[in-house]
């Protein structure tokens, strides 16, 4: 009866506290409402309303700093209010203009002991420095404000809030509020430090280190990413910081977090371990010996994309130089996550599995091995991205891949040379990796490697022969050439791709056999002439157009042109039969010379006697039609020259026609690279497919010529 009485007796008091709780509660909501119907105001008065508003509540503050039940309560009221403002960062600047940074940072510490009785109740424990910490990060993020905060003496509080939970349980001390007042605390370190290389050093020497690695072992999970998040923050770019976390003997409860069923412990655990391994060889040794290498690779199985991106960035700094690592990594099962976050919509997810990639296809077995899983394709795919980071880990990776022979024949078959070659690259380091990938396969085309291509370009399916053969083009060395174009008809897969309907596959037809082209025989002004039945015997520039023992006379245009005979018989076969044959030029003492100029005959004579001419572009095909006529290859070829050197996209077609009409094949070949080269610009030409259809059986017959020398070092294959 005496229990029931006195239970009786107790229910009016809890009623009473519950009903002052909810008119806090209440009393807090319409000062929030107010400060909302403020901030909805006109910018000017809005900003009145908000300082008003700042002062009332620092005012509250500066004059509250009491174990006083009602002190307290307003004091809780006002930091909550503050934070409230705070989480609109347009109004932080005005927090801070109306005072409020001191009198939240005096409210981080507890009022003076003296004040209450030691056996009685401490009103909202923790409740007002948890506001005071809370609302003060709230400030801090914004990096101009975070000296202020420093200055008026906010860290060594902020440490002192850390170390509370060695007060947890005694007492009689409430462990969720104290647990909350840590939390706030750590967060408000972390923002303050936040991007700020003096700050994190001024948390170190204030002592805030120690706390924050013990905090790692707290029971309370929230807590523990606190206080991690924190580490992670001062870890980053300070050694001095990294050490001392490392000293502290937080690795243990760092690799055990990694190994959390909760995400959000596993990804701060995995970003202050990357923070203290960065640039960091000794304490990633460290780090690898506490056991932290096989929890990492099983993040990359994580449904936290954050936390598979930290564990992959991870994984290429531990393969950054050590090879072992880089062995052991892929022995443990990182390659095949690796590769199918290459594959995630999430493009830094994309970006760091290709980093670490990368790095681990930098050793020879690995590099057999990430091919073999299926790496290539989703890397080569990479290439397309307009991200300039993705897009060069991408290549990096493509480069490691291609140093072993045994991905070689995977690289050209699945199409890597043609997606190397078309890419669009947009930063300079991009493009040199890139460049030298492709010489790197190119040193690679002999021996098993090019007997495995040329296996594929007889039996492998058609778009497969079509990427070798291009490859090849690019790649062969010109000892090669004829083995595999010739003798292997790789030359007859191109000319297919250049007489396909498809525009991109005439296209690559094209560039190849120009490169093919480049690789075997030019043209030039001095390209032997086939050599003359007979010795030639030049008489010298003196005898041109000479009286002096003249033995015929040529009438052009009705002007004499005196010669002699022995030094045109030497010259050519349509001269030997014009005076040895049963021509009646044989005995006549002047012949007749129709359709020729006087300029042309007299250049053509000069030829004949001198074995050379200047010939210029506005005589030369006036000349190369007598030199046809009277079959002086010498000079056919020097007009050749000439005339090719006025291609143009305009005039291909006259010139191919010429090329033809006087049997110029010098000219005809140089028309046929021009085509070849400038084949992009020729599509949109009138008749172009006419004309390439047209020099097909010609390009065939160049190349045959051009590749018949026997291969002298068939002992490569």
């Amino acid at each position: 009866m005496e229990l029931k009485k006195h239970q009786d007796q107790r229910l009016p008091e809890r009623k009473g506290q519950k009903r002052k709780l909810e008119e806090e509660i209440e009393e807090e909501q319409r000062e929030i409402s107010a400060v909302e119907e403020a901030a909805a105001a006109p910018y000017g008065e809005a900003r009145k309303v908000i300082l008003n508003e700042v002062y009332a509540q620092v005012n509250i503050l500066n004059s509250t700093f009491s174990w006083d039940e009602a002190h307290r309560a307003t004091a809780k009221r006002a930091t909550h209010v503050l934070a409230e403002l705070a989480k609109n960062e347009e109004v932080v600047n005005l927090i801070v203009e109306g005072g409020a940074v001191p009198a939240l940072v005096k409210h981080l510490q507890v009022p003076p002991s003296s004040e209450i009785d030691h056996d009685a109740s401490k009103p909202f424990e923790h409740e007002v420095e948890k506001g005071s910490a809370f609302a003060l990060g709230l400030l801090a993020v914004k990096p101009e404000h975070q000296q202020l905060i420093v200055d008026a003496g906010a860290l060594s509080h902020l440490v002192s809030l850390l170390k509370r939970q060695r007060d947890v349980h005694k007492d009689g001390s409430d462990s969720r509020a104290v647990n909350s007042v840590i939390r706030r605390a750590a967060d408000a370190i972390t923002n303050l430090a936040h991007e700020n290389s003096s700050i994190k050093t001024r948390v170190r020497m204030e002592g805030g280190i120690p706390p924050l690695v013990e905090l790692l072992e707290f029971t309370d999970t929230k807590v523990q990413r606190a206080a991690a998040g924190a580490l992670r923050t001062l870890a980053f770019k300070n050694d001095e910081n990294k050490n001392q976390i490392v000293e502290c003997n937080a690795l243990p409860a760092l690799i055990l977090m990694l190994r959390s069923d909760a995400a959000a412990i596993h990804y701060e655990a995995v970003g202050v371990i990357g923070n203290l391994v960065h640039s960091s060889p000794s304490i990633k040794r460290e780090v690898l010996a506490a056991g932290a290498l096989q929890p990492v690779i099983g993040l990359l199985s994580s449904c936290c994309s954050e936390s598979q991106r930290e564990a992959a960035l991870l994984l290429g700094q531990f393969a950054a130089t050590d090879s072992d690592c880089k062995v052991h990594i892929v022995q443990r099962g990182a390659v095949q996550p690796l590769i199918e976050m290459l594959q995630s919509p999430d493009v830094q997810l994309r970006e760091m599995s290709a980093f670490a990639l990368g790095r681990l296809a930098q050793d020879t077995h690995n590099q057999a091995g990430i091919a073999h899983n299926g790496g290539l394709v989703p890397l080569l795919k990479l290439l397309d991205s307009k991200n300039g980071s993705l897009q060069h880990n991408a290549a990096f990776s493509l480069y490691g891949l291609a140093d072993n022979e045994d991905n070689v024949s995977d690289f050209i078959s699945v199409g890597g040379v043609q997606k190397l070659q078309d890419g669009e690259f947009t930063v300079q380091a991009t493009k040199d990796c890139v460049a030298k990938t492709l010489k790197r396969l190119e040193e690679k085309i002999h021996g098993r490697v090019l007997n495995h291509l040329l296996y594929l370009m007889r039996v492998a399916e058609k778009a497969v022969q079509r990427r070798v053969a291009l490859a090849l083009a690019h790649l062969c060395s010109p000892d090669d050439q004829r083995t595999i174009f010739i003798n292997n008809c790789g030359l007859d897969i191109l000319l297919g791709l250049l007489g396909s309907s498809s525009p991109k596959q005439q296209l690559d037809g094209a560039i190849a056999l120009y490169r093919l082209a480049n690789k075997a025989t030019t043209l030039s002004p001095v390209d032997a002439a086939p050599p003359s039945p007979t010795p030639q015997v030049y008489l010298g520039e003196q005898y041109v157009n000479n009286a002096t023992l003249s033995d015929v006379t040529f009438l052009v245009e009705g002007r004499r042109f005196y010669a002699h005979r022995i030094c045109l018989l030497a010259s050519s076969d349509a001269f030997r039969a014009m005076f040895d044959g049963g021509y009646r030029e044989k005995d006549a003492r002047d012949i007749e010379i129709p359709n020729i100029r006087w300029e042309v005959f007299e250049l053509m004579m000069r030829f004949i006697y001198t074995g050379s001419v200047d010939v210029t572009l506005g005589i030369a095909q006036d000349l190369l039609r007598a030199a046809d006529q009277y079959l002086l290859e010498g000079l056919k070829r020097l007009c050749e020259y000439t005339i090719a050197q006025d291609i143009t996209l305009e005039n291909i077609s006259s010139m191919y026609e010429l090329s033809e009409a006087f049997h110029a094949i010098s000219l005809r070949h140089r028309c046929i690279l021009f085509i070849l080269e400038q084949f992009d610009k020729l599509t949109d030409k009138p008749r172009h497919s006419q004309l390439i259809h047209r020099i097909i059986p010609e390009i065939r017959d160049y190349f045959d010529k051009a590749l018949a020398k026997p291969n002298q070092h068939n002992s490569r294959l």
